[in-house]
């Protein structure tokens, strides 16, 4: 999937950025952000790319000066030591296992739009999404860069279809009242947000193949943060402002496009999420297997653990749609806990920039980290749940070899492979 060789050029890193930031997660966050805090959601979404932007300069950082093939297990470790890469490394694996389903369930809820069916049909169809998805791990599948970076072209084509079509639309009544739920609720709303924010970790890596790091990297980091900043104001804007009463809604990308194109717009929605809740599932549980089979292979072995890391994500799934389908964790929940569980990899990422690195990135470090725990703190149980794996894994002594010395060479390809 990469090579080795500075042959990457700054439009070409650009695309893969972004390719990082953006996923099927953005066909539904700002529905459930709207639901939240209503039309003062938008101000989580600017919040979270204040954040975001802290983050990216940290990890674009840390990428030159750890290594570029450490991963997330690597830099936690490098900073606070392999207790803290064990605990990074298994948050970041429950995060992709106890996010495959929640990506499904948004191509799911997609389908039971087009059908116009109810919520247990969009639970039926992640169901069978996830099925698919694992059928095509065990098969070993790949979604290579070039599938992953014209998917992302699929999904920024919805947006500004969706967008541009329907912003005639919108009504200046819509923002009123503004705060409907109190400020508060505005960060209950950006906790859950963040998981459209993952990926600059993902993307950190690839410095190795730039030609110039020190001048590309500048541009390559504000050109995606731009791409991406545009992308989220404007879907989370127009998710307000067009739909109104209805922005609340799980598919607000299927309203947008059905105002912006009429009927045909839910079957152009269905068929993208679809798409891209595939091709992004598959990238995830590739790069899952890859840092599951560092964790668990015994050195001097070549067991692959695919197949019990798809039975476990297979039972996990089954447990988490079956808990949401049934009603007894709404959707806001079901999203909670892969988050929490990337932001404790993001906590001791940060945390370990703080300890490591020196001047205006080790403020941007520090800042970052407080507010990761702000937004850990308002995750409620799923916080919890993230603590427990965090203090589990530090605590384990199975890991014969630290997470840093297993990455080298492998845990580059493993945090690209789930972006």
């Amino acid at each position: 999937m990469t090579s080795n060789r500075n042959d990457l050029s700054t439009l070409g890193a650009t695309a893969l950025y972004v390719g990082a930031l953006l996923g099927p997660s953005l066909l539904l966050l700002p529905g459930l952000a709207a639901r939240a805090a209503g039309p003062a959601s938008l101000l989580a979404w600017a919040g979270l790319l204040v954040l975001s932007g802290l983050i990216a300069i940290v990890f674009s950082r840390l990428g030159t000066t750890v290594g570029s093939s450490s991963g997330v297990a690597g830099y936690a470790e490098a900073g606070l030591g392999p207790w803290a890469g064990r605990a990074a490394a298994w948050c970041f694996l429950g995060g992709v296992v106890t996010g495959a389903p929640v990506v499904c369930l948004i191509g799911g809820a997609y389908v039971a739009e087009l059908l116009r069916a109810g919520h247990r049909t969009a639970f039926a169809a992640a169901g069978v999404l996830l099925v698919m998805v694992l059928a095509m791990r065990l098969a070993g599948a790949r979604t290579g860069v070039r599938l992953q970076l014209a998917l992302v072209a699929v999904l920024v084509a919805l947006v500004v279809l969706a967008v541009g079509g329907a912003a005639p639309s919108a009504r200046s009544a819509y923002w009123h009242p503004f705060a409907p739920h109190g400020w508060g609720s505005i960060v209950r709303a950006a906790s859950p947000l963040m998981l459209a924010f993952v990926g600059w970790e993902a993307a950190a890596p690839l410095t190795a193949r730039l030609r110039n790091p020190r001048r590309q990297l500048p541009r390559v980091v504000g050109a995606a943060f731009a791409v991406t900043a545009v992308l989220y104001l404007a879907l989370a804007a127009a998710t307000i402002g067009v739909l109104g009463p209805e922005a609340g809604s799980s598919v607000p990308v299927a309203g947008l496009l059905e105002v912006a194109v009429g009927e045909s717009g839910r079957a152009i929605a269905a068929a993208g999420a679809v798409a891209l809740t595939l091709a992004a599932t598959n990238a995830y549980l590739t790069g899952a297997t890859a840092m599951a089979s560092a964790l668990w292979r015994p050195a001097g072995t070549g067991r692959n653990r695919s197949a019990g890391l798809v039975a476990a994500i297979a039972a996990t799934g089954g447990l988490l749609l079956g808990l949401a389908g049934s009603g007894l964790v709404g959707t806001a929940q079901f999203v909670a806990v892969p988050t929490a569980l990337f932001l404790a990899v993001y906590l001791g990422c940060m945390g370990a920039a703080a300890r490591m690195l020196r001047g205006p990135v080790r403020v941007a470090a520090a800042v970052a980290c407080l507010a990761v725990v702000q937004l850990l703190l308002f995750s409620g149980w799923a916080a919890l749940l993230a603590a427990a794996v965090a203090v589990t894994a530090a605590a384990s002594g199975g890991v014969r070899r630290s997470v840093l010395q297993r990455g080298r060479g492998r845990g580059g390809r493993v945090v690209r492979d789930a972006a």
